[in-house]
């Protein structure tokens, strides 16, 4: 491909993309194929010669097209977003262009600075400490892991880095049940062993249950082990609930442990002055992360993370082989010493384009929006009597159930919303997930998308409505 070719595709492109968010509402929203039916449609050994942009472009659309989840669309309310923007994609197109790989400043010295300035924003734009220091991670479970080994590695006076473990360590990280998935993965990979993962029971509202942590962390003590990390949760997976953060920091701070916060999804709410109660207590944690990529309308992956000593950060993860030494070093960031990757794209090209784009105040309008959204849907669900919240609703996730009216037993609530789910989900018309509450199957709509209004969430409400009645008759 030439100049000229690759020009006049960038713009057929330009216009596939435009016209794709056009008309992204036709799409079904979840893939309906069948597993294998994508790979068994590509050929088993890749062409020797050149093919053609029109052929590719047409398999494109006959083989790939049908195999994709249509996240953007205004009618995915699963999982947590992974949201985009326009201004986002455009900065994505010019990353592509450039193909910078930022790993020390010297390998391109905006792309350092542009994502020491955003990192500087985010603190301004979300209350966080104005000392702290921050750097863009690829995905939260990255920025967690991170945070379990500077907590170990400072624990250790970083023995484990320049020895590997002794045997000896027997630490120990705490966590609520509901906390998310990767923190388990971490503890792993970190080496101090899933065993040494202690999964805090919650209270009435999901949240990490405080005076079972201290219990936990006093016990461990006791039998000889030593607390490493608490990591809170602002949000959890399941049904956002928002840990009591100034009441676990008083405990790390009392227990000398390192306190993580792991903020993937609500951190974005903390644009909001009025949802900084969230972080109360956060000048006493050590570390702290959120995803512009989820609810800040930036593509897919960016992740925020923070931490009060850098140097800890640095010790850590850096490393100087003598094809890396600059002449730099020293004066400037070299984010590669930051984490785990030596290479780095140029995120924060996309960050800066998103918050410029929109600025702050519409960025607060669509948050605002989307927990608004969030509270009118849990009203229709608390005045529908065959429907029952399943938890609070503290930001854009309404967690609930379907519960006909001569049904109590809990296996069969949970086998009805099971089927009710995945009829909805066929249907082509919405997605969303579920997950388990005290046992009990619960429906998750999150409203979250950059293209979703009130009329997206009302439809999609008269929709589970009317699936929920077609059930009824056949309910086991």
């Amino acid at each position: 491909m030439d100049n000229t070719e690759f020009r006049d595709w960038a713009h057929r492109l330009a216009d596939y993309m435009a016209d794709y968010y056009e008309g992204i509402e036709e799409y079904q929203v979840k893939s309906t194929v069948k597993p294998g039916s994508v790979f068994s449609q590509l050929p088993s050994l890749p062409p020797a010669e050149s093919e053609d942009m029109e052929k590719i472009m047409s398999d494109f659309g006959k083989i790939i097209m049908p195999g994709i989840t249509h996240w953007q669309s205004p009618n995915f309310f699963a999982y947590f977003p992974a949201n985009s923007s326009y201004p986002s994609i455009l900065a994505e197109m010019l990353t592509a262009s450039l193909g910078a790989q930022c790993m020390v400043w010297d390998t391109s010295p905006a792309a350092a600075e542009l994502e020491e300035m955003v990192i500087h924003w985010l603190k301004s734009m979300t209350g966080l400490p104005t000392n702290w220091h921050g750097v863009i991670q690829d995905t939260a479970s990255t920025s967690t892991l991170a945070a379990l080994l500077c907590a170990r590695e400072k624990r250790t006076d970083y023995a484990v880095n320049k020895n590997g473990f002794s045997g000896n360590e027997r630490l120990r990280v705490y966590c609520s049940s509901e906390a998310h998935s990767s923190i388990e993965k971490a503890v792993k990979i970190a080496g101090i062993g899933q065993h040494n993962l202690v999964k805090v029971a919650t209270d009435r509202m999901f949240r990490l249950n405080t005076k079972l942590l201290n219990k936990a962390i006093v016990a461990d003590i006791e039998s000889g082990f030593i607390p490493l990390c608490v990591v809170a949760a602002l949000g959890t997976t399941g049904c956002t609930s928002v840990d009591p953060l100034s009441e676990i920091a008083a405990i790390c701070e009392e227990f000398g442990i390192w306190l993580h916060v792991d903020a993937a999804y609500a951190g974005s709410a903390l644009l909001l002055p009025e949802y900084r109660w969230m972080i109360e207590g956060i000048e006493k944690a050590d570390s702290f992360v959120f995803n512009p990529h989820k609810w800040m309308f930036t593509n897919f992956d960016c992740s925020a993370y923070f931490v009060k000593d850098k140097e800890v950060l640095l010790q850590t993860f850096e490393i100087l082989p003598e094809y890396l030494k600059t002449v730099n070093r020293g004066t400037v960031n070299d984010y590669r010493d930051w984490g785990i990757q030596l290479g780095r794209r140029f995120r924060a090209l996309k960050l800066w384009f998103v918050i410029r784009s929109f600025g702050v105040k519409q960025l607060q309008d669509k948050i605002r929006e989307h927990i608004r959204l969030a509270k009118w849907l849990e009203q229709e669900i608390n005045s529908n009597p065959q429907f029952e919240m399943m938890a609070p609703v503290p930001l854009s996730l309404v967690c609930f159930r379907y519960i006909p009216n001569h049904k109590s037993n809990n296996v069969d609530l949970n086998h009805i919303n099971e089927k009710l789910l995945g009829k909805l989900n066929a249907t082509g018309k919405i997605f969303l997930t579920h997950t388990k509450l005290n046992g009990q199957y619960t429906l998750r709509m999150s409203i979250a998308g950059t293209l979703t209004a009130e009329h997206h969430v009302a439809k999609a409400w008269g929709l589970i409505t009317e699936t929920a009645m077609s059930i009824e008759n056949d309910c086991v």
